[in-house]
């Protein structure tokens, strides 16, 4: 296969392999790296019966490889650790493979081997015997890999996911209530048992080392802050993060925080706040 040939062909099935990695890994700037890893040992190939079998089989093993250095990352990480956020497409059809950020938490708590499948079955569809193939384990194993994974993930987030529409209006009801410092109305869309995840990663001000429980604690946190640190030089935008609705802060041209709520009903339930400036990198402000 010619040079040319080569490069057309991994370029034919970069976006495929993107998503595949990125919520296998949760970080871009880790993604891009196996992207890179990828395309030197297919640029060095001359014969594949079925290039694309062969470019997500090496992609999917060297994200189960760098996963052990992301882990070890983690375990040094000021604060709570939350994926990268990543500004994807409004249309429902080009966004189904958008994992939103909450589950890409719960699938922190998979082993990597498990995350693996579950991303390559329920996200994309593969058949066991495929991901078999994929990550060199027998159909029955991954079919008890895909089921353990599946049930994980079901038990920790809700069966009925937010209408989108609400998500968006809940979402603007929010932020509405944080820049106009109003409590009440901060009070009043945040469930009791809300949960505030605040990843400043020790280089941006975040809410605490550890996530945070609780209206009662949560909302009078929130408006001190606002209050102690004003929000008009901010600008705001509205963005779908990881396929759901969301806020995005800038500070100039700058992305200066990500925000993404889980709703159920038409209260929050979970708050995502990214402020790490090197989580911020690759989001797209325009």
């Amino acid at each position: 296969m010619s040079s040319g040939a080569a490069t057309e062909v991994f370029v034919g099935h970069r976006e495929l392999l993107f998503s595949i990695v990125y919520n296998i890994l949760g970080s871009v700037t880790d993604t891009e790296d196996v992207l890179q890893e990828t395309w030197l040992a297919w640029s060095t190939r001359t014969e594949v019966e079925n290039p694309r079998a062969y470019l997500v089989r090496i992609a999917v093993n060297s994200a189960l490889a760098r996963r052990t250095t992301i882990n070890r990352r983690k375990e040094e990480y000021v604060g709570p650790w939350l994926p990268e956020p990543v500004v994807t497409p409004a249309d429902p059809v080009e966004r189904a493979e958008a994992v939103s950020l909450a589950v890409l938490v719960v699938l922190e708590t998979l082993t990597p081997l498990e995350r693996a499948v579950f991303v390559l079955r329920e996200v994309f569809g593969y058949a066991h015997t495929e991901i078999a193939e994929i990550v060199g384990r027998t159909p029955a194993a991954v079919r008890q890999l895909a089921h353990r994974a599946r049930e994980h993930v079901a038990a920790r987030r809700p069966r009925f996911p937010a209408d989108r529409q609400v998500q968006q209006e809940v979402t603007q009801r929010f932020i509405d209530a944080v820049v106009g410092g109003d409590l009440n109305a901060l009070m009043e869309v945040l469930s009791p048992d809300v949960t505030l995840w605040a990843d400043g990663g020790g280089k941006a001000r975040a809410a605490g080392l550890h996530p945070l429980l609780g209206r009662d604690k949560i909302a009078p946190l929130i408006i001190g802050d606002r209050r102690r640190r004003p929000l008009d030089s901010l600008g705001i935008r509205y963005r779908t993060i990881n396929g759901d609705p969301s806020a995005l802060l800038l500070s100039g041209d700058t992305a200066f925080a990500v925000i993404v709520l889980d709703v159920e009903g038409d209260q929050v339930t979970g708050i995502y706040a990214i402020t790490n400036p090197d989580k911020l990198a690759h989001v797209e402000v325009d």
